[in-house]
């Protein structure tokens, strides 16, 4: 935990809105590691597969909390969903942070897996042994929803991706 403690806890702040959840959700995922970790065999880094399988639980921690599921989006719908521009200055960094990680949010569990793992330095290779995608698509992937994702964020909008905190 001291050597992944703090990736593991950006990767629950994409995944959970509402802290006390991210809290349960926290927990889950360091028992569901402290479970399987006799069965972890070398075949991929432990970095690798300590986040496949803090992903896959948290992905499981997406699907039963239906209050999100209904709110997430594909790419495709969070590209045309309408632009809302806020009034107010962007250069606060905090603000920036969270309105980044809304969009984060809101993405569907597989495009969210993907992005957060790239943004904790992980290489395509690496993102595909957790998610079963090819190194090609993971690139693929990772460019689209890095555009997406900034032209989301350069408008200004998030439709309704604020839960209550």
């Amino acid at each position: 935990m001291t050597q992944f403690g703090s990736s593991l806890e950006r990767l629950t702040r994409a995944y959970e809105a509402n802290p006390e959840k991210r809290r349960d959700l926290s927990q889950d995922i360091h028992f569901q590691l402290w479970r399987s970790f006799q069965r972890y065999d070398g075949r991929c880094s432990l970095r690798t597969w300590i986040y496949r399988i803090a992903h896959h639980v948290a992905a499981s921690h997406v699907i039963r909390e239906r209050r999100i599921f209904s709110t997430l989006v594909s790419l495709e719908e969070l590209e045309m969903l309408p632009d809302k521009a806020e009034g107010s200055s962007a250069a606060d960094l905090r603000l920036n942070l969270e309105r980044l990680s809304a969009l984060i949010q809101r993405l569907k569990p597989l495009d969210r897996q993907v992005i957060v793992s790239y943004l904790e330095d992980m290489d395509a290779a690496s993102i595909g042994e957790i998610t079963g995608l090819s190194p090609a698509n993971v690139a693929m992937r990772i460019h689209r929803i890095k555009n997406v994702l900034a032209k989301r964020f350069h408008a200004g909008g998030h439709e309704g991706g604020n839960h209550a905190k």
